[in-house]
């Protein structure tokens, strides 16, 4: 595990030093995958690294889980609280006869994509590389929304699943709490990863790592990664 965190480290180092830029910044939000990243781009950069706490009607105890892996490892943060900005913007968009089933979904997402634009702002002020948290494990089925997560200049752990995720965790010494805790990304009260997927990570890291998987699974991830195809490519571009 430590020749992998050193690794993705000098990675982070060459990717930012290829594209002319100073240093990193990434969204802590008090889970596994952005405490990893968090804690690989201290290595990479330890004095060019910024973590952005962004509560938007968030659980308070992931932000607490947040400022506890920064200040274990002495991770500089800043916190831009986007409740005022999600509400403002909910009260500017027309309230128009849509499809009341969509609405949660599409109120959801734009807490991810105001989290990137704030991200963006902190790259273009410091110029620095906006680093993804996104896993091999969600990418793989599109769990992530579009412009707002994976919207990001390099993805260290994409090639990793899920419980290489959690075991690097370990090793970098993420808090117990954080790695144990049910994974969510926070879009309303109660969700989870696993829920929202209808699977668990065990599962689809198994199917992704070796193929084998109940007929149900399979279908099920199959039926996920051909929906999610336009998430891992670039906007369709006509030939003529």
């Amino acid at each position: 595990m430590e020749d992998m965190a050193k690794k993705l480290a000098d990675w982070i180092r060459e990717q930012v030093s290829g594209a002319g830029c100073e240093g990193v910044v990434l969204g802590l939000s008090g889970g596994l995958d952005s405490a990893v990243v968090a804690i690989l781009c201290k290595r990479a950069f330890p004095d060019n690294v910024l973590a952005v706490l962004m509560p938007c009607h968030s659980d308070s105890a992931d932000m607490e889980d947040a400022a506890l892996v920064a200040r274990q490892f002495d991770i500089p943060t800043a916190t831009v609280n986007l409740d005022g900005v999600f509400d403002s913007l909910l009260e500017a968009i027309p309230d128009s006869n849509y499809d009341p089933a969509t609405s949660r979904l599409a109120e959801a997402n734009l807490k991810p994509r105001l989290r990137m634009t704030t991200l963006y702002y902190y790259s273009n002020r410091l110029r620095y590389l906006v680093v993804g948290t996104g896993n091999r494990s969600e990418i793989a089925i599109g769990y992530s929304t579009k412009y707002g997560d994976a919207g990001a200049d390099i993805l260290p752990l994409g090639n990793l699943l899920k419980r290489q995720v959690r075991e690097l965790a370990g090793h970098l010494g993420v808090p117990r709490g954080i790695i144990e805790k049910p994974p969510s990304a926070g879009l309303w009260e109660g969700q989870t990863d696993e829920g929202e997927m209808g699977l668990t990570y065990e599962e689809l890291d198994r199917y992704l790592a070796t193929g084998e998987a109940t007929e149900d699974v399979r279908k099920k991830v199959d039926a996920m990664a051909r929906a999610s195809a336009h998430k891992r490519a670039t906007p369709p571009i006509p030939p003529f």
